[in-house]
């Protein structure tokens, strides 16, 4: 019987030959303690013994104890390779050992006892000036409340010091029942942990670490040694050394390395800014051409055909919804600076969409392509979005047409993550089947790929819509208009009224997209 097919549940009744397990499958155990003595190497006879106690107990926690993980711990999970284990005991020990260094040598008390000889000093200055007054002959008595004062509170300082020293004892008592504890624990679990990587090592050996392995111990070694000994001597000792406390940086790194990032970004402001200037033209000719249809056009003209959009994309409901909201919107005088929001989230969501969509499509057919650019799309949502206003502002200038293009860097991969996504998707014997039938590449795309994977494309869009709408805000920062300028203007005067005002403003304008947007998903589907 191979390792494999072995079954290390067995019977207690039946431990001297072969076994009959609850699922009446038989044991080897010669087999079985072959397959142990293989994984462990060293004492395999103890280990063997162990595991048949671990297979045995059906309820509760099997009750072994293992001497050698008892007594040193971490080292003997890093020779195993049972990483887990070493860092959890590890972090454990290391509290058990600070709490009986603060309760052996730590010098408990000693902030308060400097603080109490600060304050004597401190009256006994005071009792000096005011003996200077009572030669002079005026009235000292201010300086001897004050000395006073200051001699009471330092024998304050010196009690609270006093009790912080008796308490070292009851720390130290801590400390040790804390190392008993731990120490126990890693004895009675130690083969618990140890048996679980034993079964994981018969499904996958080449994935599992088996034996004592010497480098394992010697890194385990350095590890202990990096971390414990400073961690203690930190956390014990009053007067630590300045090295522990703050990495000692060199400020002119700092400073010569902000000075080249300047640099670096005149000189390619200076050489490129025919190219950002006609991207910032292209971007303000989408902007005009979105707000001339919002802005320019009468009032009730913008709001009869939004609100006809949302009915028939969304049906009669999200129509009410979005007549209540523009209503909201036109009394409070939000009107034409709601609508430069919209066009201005308008302009950032074509323009994302436009080219995110294309390269979600690229990227979901080559997963060269992909993992090439997702550390890109990662940067592009982890970094803060206030930190895309420093490059923006030095190639771009400020105003709407930047905060679009701040905008964009923000709303753009989501929708490419998620067209990726839905592109991989697709079954393979789906586009197979479409081919057999003699459909083109193209054929296959347009009319089998895209619109299975039409709702996480849609899904994709209607995140980038939601999160170009959270920038409004932020690009008001570098000269941008509309709503988010309204809530820049609160904020700076804390006007809490219209701050408020205008926020539910912009919820309003989302919620109208992202109805209108998912309405018409929904009935396309």
């Amino acid at each position: 019987m191979t390792d494999a097919a072995i079954d290390p549940v067995t019977d207690k009744t039946a431990r001297a030959g072969r076994v009959t397990a609850a699922s009446q499958v038989e044991v080897d155990h010669a087999e079985l303690d072959a397959s142990i003595a293989r994984f462990v190497g060293r004492n395999a006879g103890y280990y063997s013994r162990a595991f048949h106690r671990i297979h045995d107990t059906t309820r509760g926690v099997p009750l072994t104890f293992n001497w050698a993980a008892a007594v040193f711990g971490p080292l003997w999970a890093a020779g195993r390779g049972v990483w887990g284990f070493f860092w959890g005991f590890l972090i454990l020990e290391i509290i058990a050992w600070v709490q009986i260094g603060r309760g052996t040598w730590g010098e408990l008390g000693a902030e308060s006892l400097a603080q109490a000889a600060r304050q004597e000093a401190r009256a006994r200055q005071f009792l000096e000036q005011a003996e200077a007054v009572r030669l002079a002959g005026e009235d000292p008595s201010r300086f001897e409340t004050l000395s006073n004062n200051l001699m009471r509170a330092a024998e304050r300082s010196r009690e609270t010091a006093e009790a912080a020293a008796a308490d070292a004892t009851h720390i130290l008592l801590t400390g040790l029942a804390l190392l008993l504890i731990v120490k126990l624990l890693q004895g009675l679990w130690s083969n618990v942990v140890y048996e679980k990587q034993y079964s994981r090592w018969r499904i996958d050996p080449a994935a599992v670490v088996s034996g004592v392995k010497p480098h394992n111990v010697a890194l385990g070694l350095v590890l202990t040694l990096a971390i414990a000994p400073l961690t203690v001597y930190r956390f014990t000792v009053e007067d630590v050394s300045p090295l522990l406390t703050a990495f000692p940086a060199d400020p002119d790194h700092y400073t010569g390395a902000a000075r080249w990032l300047e640099a670096q970004i005149d000189a390619a402001a200076r050489g490129g800014s025919g190219a950002f200037d006609s991207i910032v033209l292209g971007v303000r000719q989408i902007l005009d051409a979105i707000s001339l249809a919002l802005i320019g056009a009468p009032w009730p003209v913008v709001m009869t055909v939004i609100c006809v959009v949302a009915w028939r994309s969304a049906g009669p409901r999200v129509a009410i919804f979005t007549a209540a909201a523009l209503a909201y919107i036109a009394l409070l005088g939000y009107w034409e600076i709601a609508m430069e929001t919209v066009a201005l989230v308008g302009a950032a969501v074509v323009i994302c969409v436009v080219l995110g969509i294309p390269l979600g499509i690229w990227f979901g057919k080559s997963q060269r392509a992909y993992r090439m650019a997702e550390p890109v799309l990662d940067l592009m949502q982890t970094l803060p979005a206030f930190v895309y206003l420093i490059p923006i502002i030095a190639f771009f200038g400020t105003g709407n047409p930047p905060g679009i293009l701040a905008t964009i860097i923000f709303g753009m991969p989501p929708v490419i993550r998620l067209t990726a996504l839905g592109m991989r998707g697709v079954s393979d014997s789906i586009k197979e089947a479409a081919s057999a039938f003699g459909a083109s590449p193209w054929q296959i795309l347009k009319d089998v790929e895209l619109p299975l994977a039409l709702p996480s494309i849609m899904t994709g869009v209607n995140q980038t819509i939601l999160m170009c709408l959270s920038m409004v805000v932020i690009i008001s920062l570098i000269g941008g208009g509309g709503l988010g300028q309204v809530i820049l203007e609160a904020l700076q005067f804390a006007a809490k009224g219209p701050g408020l005002l205008g926020g539910f403003a912009i919820l309003f304008v989302a919620m109208m997209i992202d109805r209108i947007v998912q309405g018409a998903f929904r009935r396309r589907d």
